[in-house]
């Protein structure tokens, strides 16, 4: 489970309220940049470029204070390279996460005999929690605030939570703040206050719970077939939880690579399946929320039959989440 990770989901899919608090100005419009820097960059996976107007905010998300490359210095390298690419101010911010000591988090420049570098750092557990309080989509972010009272800060950051009008935000936002919430409190506290029935609609919980499924699995397959092709990994990777689930237990019959590529194109009907029900569904019922077509894929076969049949009888989405919750 990457803390870091969950952050730059949330500032690529917020981006607004990321530049609005990081840069103390109203953004009107602020563009997600998927760059690949020039040359091969010293990456770090929870990296966000936004461009707002003409500058570039880069905001670098840390849990703890190490890394491959020292952080001021690669703070250094990703500005360089952005100005050589898009010729424009770059702002830097590093946040980290979890209260520490290390100087790495004190530490706002890179400095040696013929360079000096400055970024920003912010601290979250010395920040103000009232400006993510007053943001829904910044509210995971308040749950490592500066605070007297955690636990009356954790109630009251559910309590927004809660208050949150869209069901796909509300789940999603919850889905985050228990994550990161993990820094702080116990698993069992933060399910006092955070309902999981909300956090498992989740598209970014479910998403890290998958992530860590197919790890585990890539690392089995590894272990009994040796190197696997990267587009026979793919493939494993866009598993739905229930095959991943079959494959774990399937992969110890695999003597040879080519068992996992009959075994994935044996799955392949099961997607077409999927597929042809979600056009039904899209069909009669008009737009239907991401995250209950994610629940749709979800599906054993069984139940996917089942809701072929059933959905000649919806009128509306609520028929749809009514059979979901029943087929649970």
């Amino acid at each position: 489970m990457s803390y870091d990770n969950v952050c730059k989901y949330l500032a690529e899919q917020y981006p607004v309220a990321f530049a609005d608090w990081l840069l103390a100005v109203e953004s009107q419009q602020v563009e997600v940049l998927k760059t690949e820097l020039t040359l091969e960059p010293i990456r770090a996976d929870a990296v966000s470029f936004l461009r707002i107007a003409n500058q570039i905010l880069h905001i670098e998300f840390q849990t703890l204070p190490y890394s491959n490359q020292p952080i001021p210095f690669r703070m250094l390298d990703y500005s360089v390279r952005l100005k050589r690419q898009y010729r424009c101010a770059v702002v830097q911010v590093v946040i980290f996460l979890q209260e520490t000591t290390n100087e790495v988090a004190f530490t706002e420049e890179y400095r040696d005999d013929t360079t000096i570098h400055r970024y920003r750092v912010v601290r979250l557990w010395e920040q103000e929690p009232a400006p993510f309080l007053a943001n829904p989509t910044l509210l995971p972010l308040a749950t490592l605030a500066r605070t007297e009272e955690p636990q009356g800060l954790l109630a009251q950051v559910a309590e927004q939570v809660a208050r949150i009008p869209n069901r796909e935000q509300r789940q999603n936002i919850s889905g985050c703040t228990e994550i990161l919430a993990g820094l702080r409190f116990e698993k069992d506290l933060i399910r006092r206050f955070l309902r999981e029935d909300m956090m498992r609609g989740s598209v970014i919980y479910q998403d890290i719970l998958q992530q860590g499924a197919f790890k585990l699995i890539r690392s089995q397959l590894n272990w009994r077939l040796g190197e696997i092709e990267p587009a026979l990994l793919e493939r494993v990777r866009e598993l739905s939880p229930e095959q991943l689930d079959n494959l774990a237990v399937a992969l110890f019959n695999f003597s040879e690579v080519r068992d996992l590529a009959d075994w994935l194109d044996q799955q392949q009907p099961r997607a077409g399946e999927v597929n042809l029900i979600v056009r039904q569904l899209k069909r009669r019922l008009g737009e239907v929320e991401p995250v209950l077509i994610e629940r749709v894929r979800r599906l054993p076969i069984v139940q996917l039959e089942a809701l072929a049949e059933a959905l000649l009888d919806f009128s509306d989405v609520a028929d749809l989440v009514d059979w979901l919750e029943q087929a649970q």
